[in-house]
């Protein structure tokens, strides 16, 4: 487990207390590049600079699909994969290369079968860039 990760401790957590959270480090254009292989997204806002400068942007912007990706790290490092439910995201910003982004899950309710989380991604400004939620089945922790 990455050692940013907070360890879970569930119990006597209230809804809104922090579960996980991480920085990872800010993405670079090898980063893109790997990422617009693998996926084929080669939409040139990611990999060209001169067009999304012309698009009016400072720099190459990052990926949605790659920032939803780190959440969904963040998701299968605190708990099983096989426990995991459902996730989904809501894109509010943009990240550009060098951004550095917080990826954040809050408690949102807790039972005796499942844990549901609201998902947060923030740049170093606190702007708020993905908002998500996702559904865990309580097994063992």
């Amino acid at each position: 487990m990455n050692a940013d990760l907070m360890p879970i401790q569930l119990a006597g957590m209230e809804a809104g207390d922090i579960v996980m959270e991480f920085s990872p480090p800010a993405s670079t254009l090898p980063d893109l590049a790997r990422y617009a292989e693998a996926s084929g997204d080669l939409n040139p806002l990611h990999l060209d600079l001169e067009f999304a400068r012309q698009a009016g942007f400072e720099n190459l912007v990052v990926h949605g699909m790659l920032g939803m990706a780190q959440l969904g790290w963040l998701l299968s490092e605190a708990f099983p994969i096989e426990s995991i439910r459902s996730f989904q995201v809501r894109f509010e910003g943009v990240v550009i290369v060098g951004q550095s982004v917080r990826y954040s899950a809050r408690l949102g309710q807790l039972t005796d079968s499942e844990v549901d989380l609201a998902l947060e991604a923030s740049l170093e400004s606190g702007v708020r860039v993905m908002v998500g939620r996702a559904l865990v089945v309580r097994r063992g922790f």
